[in-house]
C-alpha cells in the first residue's frame, strides 16, 4: 500500500490536539496543539546530527500541510 506523506489525525481522549503524521523516514507524529514530535525511528548519533539540520524543514512542511488541507475544508 503506497501512504500519503503526510496523514491527519485526531483523538477523543485529546480534544484540543491536531497530530500531524509523517509516513516517510524519518517517521513521527507532531501535535499541533503544543508543537510535542514524537519519533517512530531509532537514531544513532551520526543520525541525530543529520536529523536536526532536517527536522525544522519537516516540521514546517507538516504545519503547510495541515494549513493546506484545512483551507480546503473551507472551500
Amino acid at each position: 500500500m503506497e501512504l500519503p506523506k503526510f496523514l491527519l489525525g485526531d483523538n477523543t481522549d485529546y480534544p484540543t490536539a491536531i497530530f500531524v503524521v509523517h509516513t516517510e523516514y524519518p517517521r513521527f507524529i507532531i501535535n499541533l496543539e503544543n508543537d510535542e514530535v514524537e519519533w517512530l525511528e531509532d537514531f544513532t548519533q551520526e543520525d541525530e546530527k543529520e536529523l536536526e539540520a532536517e527536522a525544522e524543514n519537516l516540521i514546517e512542511q507538516a504545519t503547510a500541510f495541515y494549513d493546506r488541507e484545512i483551507s480546503r475544508y473551507e472551500e
